[in-house]
């Protein structure tokens, strides 16, 4: 009979750790290109340069467009969140302590899975917009709107900016970000319950994982999905043992992935100045 209780809980942990971080452990995933179920230690991403439409005289062949070809290739990582769960006390807690822990694994992976990419977004040299001692501005928001149109960077709904929760309430304090005379009604950045709006054909999202100097400065991404690569040889999975000594069941929760720069021109890093009299 113990057997069948342990099976049980197991398999509802497991399900509960992967709802939960299929629901809310990253926010950016699937902002940036993705493979899943890779075999091997890497992922190999094509990056491929722009063509040249040319003309052809009758019966002449066709001008081959000679696309530049490139292999990004993405190293795995293998990442662990680990918990002990008593056994008498798991017999006093209900179910939504059970989902705490769950949740808390789940959570720890998926900022994990955040962290990665914003490292690789970080990587990027090509478009910087540095802080000159302000915060988030309109000018710096324009500034890189204008490079992404020099660039021919495509505006395909695919773009995203990640900021600081600071430069987040730089930007409601623009009319331009929050007023529907400026945006429609359907674009209020209040009109949802989640945090996150569309503006200037770009998702902008607020993100706690931003790197931040030892001058207060934060580095805010702006840049199209194809920009970065992003690979999983394996997602969020939980194993559960059993360890008598312990009179307690291990809770490992363990996933394989990695992120990695494919288009620097595609990405535009603009720095803010966070002190307070910025």
């Amino acid at each position: 009979m113990s057997t069948t209780i342990d099976q049980a809980f197991i398999k509802q942990f497991e399900r509960e750790v992967h709802e939960a971080y299929q629901r809310q452990g990253s926010k950016l995933r699937n902002t940036v290109r993705t493979i899943s179920n890779v075999n091997g230690g890497a992922a190999v991403f094509q990056k491929v340069g722009k063509g040249t439409a040319s003309t052809k005289s009758t019966h002449g062949m066709v001008p081959v467009m000679n696309l530049d070809h490139t292999s990004i290739e993405v190293p795995l990582q293998d990442f662990y969140a680990g918990d002990w769960i008593d056994r008498l006390d798991e017999l006093k807690t209900n179910i939504d302590e059970r989902q705490v822990i769950a949740n808390a694994g789940a959570h720890a992976l998926g900022r994990k899975t955040d962290e990665l990419i914003i490292n690789a977004l970080d990587s990027a040299s090509v478009n910087l917009i540095v802080d000159n001692n302000v915060g988030m501005s309109k000018a710096k928001i324009l500034e890189a709107f204008e490079i992404f149109g020099e660039k021919d960077i495509p505006d395909d709904g695919q773009r995203f900016c990640i900021v600081g929760w600071k430069q987040w309430s730089e930007l409601l304090a623009l009319d331009e970000f929050v007023k529907a005379d400026y945006v429609g009604t359907d674009s209020l950045p209040f009109a949802t319950v989640t945090q996150a709006k569309m503006w200037l054909g770009t998702l902008f999202i607020p993100h706690s994982g931003l790197p931040v100097d030892g001058n207060d400065i934060r580095s805010c991404y702006w840049y199209h999905k194809t920009a970065i690569g992003h690979a999983a040889a394996s997602d969020v999975q939980t194993d559960i043992s059993w360890h008598g000594d312990r009179a307690a069941h291990f809770v490992n929760n363990m996933m394989s992935q990695g992120a990695g720069l494919i288009e620097d021109a595609g990405i535009v890093t603009i720095n803010c100045d966070e002190t307070p009299d910025a």
